[in-house]
């Protein structure tokens, strides 16, 4: 007994070391869905690192010297280097436009923020104001670390002036190199991701190193701070490495399941074909014209495949379309996934870019033709395999006046328990527009900006619509969110939609946008909440801007695959099976 109280009185002493040890313990215990049976990998399928990987690492101490070096410089700004002539002059002219510079520092205490130049390229055609030399026009990009905010400078470097700054709270540009290869030195380096591989990585093993990422309960949530995730697979999963680029470390690592089978294939005869892209469809605007639509298109930076100036038998319908990001998440609880931006093959950093021409093609209904469709892939190089990503962007036009605009994923990503969103933006024609919702007996006007997830229980009309945007005349489209009635295979859209006033003189999205929302939020903090006013507008009789966020839960169920791709033989050679999970909606003409 006497020993008993001896061993009791020890215990409630040190009771604080073993709960930190029992919870330590649990999080390196803890198994994820995927039921791992590697007690290595078992060990640490989520884990939170309380330590950076050391600030005697090389590579950070170079990081943080120029760092030191920018902050105590009269333009407290890391410039981006290996910059051709002019996109050098184009950085310099914007770092000494006053607006340009208005974020640099403190504004109490006049001390300098870390602020670096991301990007300078050639503007895109859809960029560029009438009038203007457009071999002259340059973009350049600058993030502000302390302030998570971008900034865009468009510079006429012709008439050496700056004709636009715009700035955009809570957005991150596409990093660049020297980033992305400073997140893969991390994470290989890491005596976690070491541990946890059983072997050091090699640089040419980090995959997706380049795409924005957050994980809850670190800085990186809800991309407060710039975060990567460098990861590598092995057997049928993938480690993630979340690396915070704010404070140069090692915030968590994750195991998902990318599944049981792994596409084979020969890398080198999938080589992507960039020229023809870049000439043909990025660097200048095509024109279609077929059924009474007219439309005109092109491949943006990084908002993908744009349509734009919109006509149906001449009546313009639509400003501008297109899907501005693909949000990937993970886990509903732990909050990682990635950012993807996608768009043109060079001047992004994006992982998942355009690989081949758009296509058209026709759409029949029992034999008989009744519209066509345009359509883009977005593609990681190396995908079918395990963390690669393949996204397919297609726009209907039928010839009774209706169009559609849907996305999907084509597997098979870094897990299969992964959710994604694709932001779909869409700008109306006409400056008095109003955007109604049934209610199960009438429709009722949304008099200001708002967000609204679409009920299970939403009160569709007979017909299958839900709401509609119509002008003073009482023209415009019912919109029929998609529920699996398309025979597409989708099984439902479940959107966000956000209601905002168009505003073309802002940083909005009539122009390419960067990423504009973090990963991971399961809520409706996808991106375009920003846009509305912390007084809403008014959006009745008004430009209007309606933003569609699906959601497509993925699924590799042998005989109920979704948002997946496997491999299969065929005649003694493996090629690549997917399962889209096409969703958006479909706008019909009010008659």
């Amino acid at each position: 007994m006497i020993k008993f109280v001896g061993l009791l009185f020890i215990m409630l002493k040190h009771l604080n070391g073993f709960i930190r040890l029992f919870f330590l313990c649990f999080a390196l215990s803890c198994k994820d869905a995927s039921k791992n049976n590697n007690p290595q990998q078992q060990a640490i399928d989520s884990i939170i690192i309380p330590d950076s990987t050391g600030a005697d690492f090389s590579t950070i101490k170079e990081r943080v010297e120029e760092i030191r070096q920018a902050l105590s410089a009269p333009i407290p700004v890391i410039r981006l280097q290996n910059l051709n002539p002019q996109q050098n002059q184009a950085q310099e002219l914007a770092l000494l436009h006053p607006e340009f510079q208005k974020n640099l520092k403190d504004p109490d205490s006049g001390q300098p923020l870390r602020n670096e130049i991301f990007n300078v390229y050639q503007a895109r055609p859809q960029e560029i104001p009438a009038g203007r030399n457009a071999s002259e026009i340059f973009k350049v990009e600058l993030y502000n670390f302390a302030l998570n905010l971008t900034t865009t400078a468009m510079v006429d470097i012709g008439k050496k002036e700056v004709f636009s700054v715009q700035t955009l709270p809570e957005s991150q540009p596409d990093i660049p190199v020297h980033l992305k290869d400073l997140a893969v030195q991390i994470a290989i380096n890491h005596p976690e991701v070491i541990r946890a591989l059983g072997y050091q990585p090699g640089e040419t093993e980090a995959l997706m190193a380049n795409t924005k990422t957050a994980l809850n309960r670190t800085k990186c949530e809800r991309s407060m701070h710039l975060c990567v995730a460098p990861t590598f697979t092995k057997g049928d999963k993938a480690l993630w490495c979340i690396v915070d680029l704010t404070d140069h470390r090692v915030v968590g690592i994750r195991w998902t399941n990318t599944g049981t089978e792994q596409p084979v294939r020969n890398i080198s005869e999938k080589r992507l074909k960039f020229d023809k892209v870049m000439e043909c469809y990025c660097k200048q605007i095509n024109s279609l014209e077929k059924f009474g639509w007219k439309l005109n298109y092109v491949i943006t930076t990084s908002d993908g495949l744009r349509i734009s100036e919109v006509y149906f038998n001449n009546v313009l319908v639509l400003n501008n379309a297109k899907v501005v990001d693909w949000h990937v998440s993970y886990s509903n609880t732990e909050g990682f996934g990635y950012s993807d931006a996608v768009g043109c093959p060079e001047f992004s950093q994006a992982a998942v870019v355009a690989i081949s021409d758009p296509r058209v093609s026709e759409i029949s209904d029992g034999g008989q033709i009744i519209g066509f469709a345009l359509e883009q892939n977005f593609s990681s190089e190396q995908w079918p395999l395990p963390c690669n990503y393949n996204y397919l962007q297609r726009f209907e036009f039928y010839k009774d006046g209706r169009f559609r605009c849907a996305a999907a994923s084509l597997g098979r990503g870094c897990g299969n328990n992964g959710t994604y969103r694709p932001v779909m933006r869409f700008s109306f024609a006409g400056q008095e527009n109003t955007f109604s919702e049934w209610n199960g007996q009438q429709w009722l006007p949304w008099d200001k900006e708002q967000w609204k997830l679409q009920s299970p229980q939403a009160p569709f009309t007979k017909e299958g619509y839900l709401y509609k945007v119509s002008g003073k005349d009482q023209k415009g489209f019912l919109i029929e969110p998609g529920r699996g009635q398309f025979g597409d295979g989708g099984r439902g859209d479940f959107p966000y939609l956000y209601l905002t006033r168009l505003h073309p003189d802002r940083e909005e999205g009539e122009k390419d946008l960067v990423t504009i929302g973090p990963c991971c939020n399961i809520d409706y903090q996808q991106g375009p909440e920003k846009f509305i006013d912390a007084q809403p507008e008014s959006t009745s009789n008004a430009g209007l801007v309606l933003w569609y966020v699906c959601q497509m839960k993925n699924d590799d169920t042998p005989g109920n695959q979704y948002c997946w791709s496997e491999r299969y033989l065929e005649n003694g050679s493996y090629k690549t099976r997917v399962y889209p999970c096409l969703a958006g909606p479909m706008f019909t003409p009010i008659k």
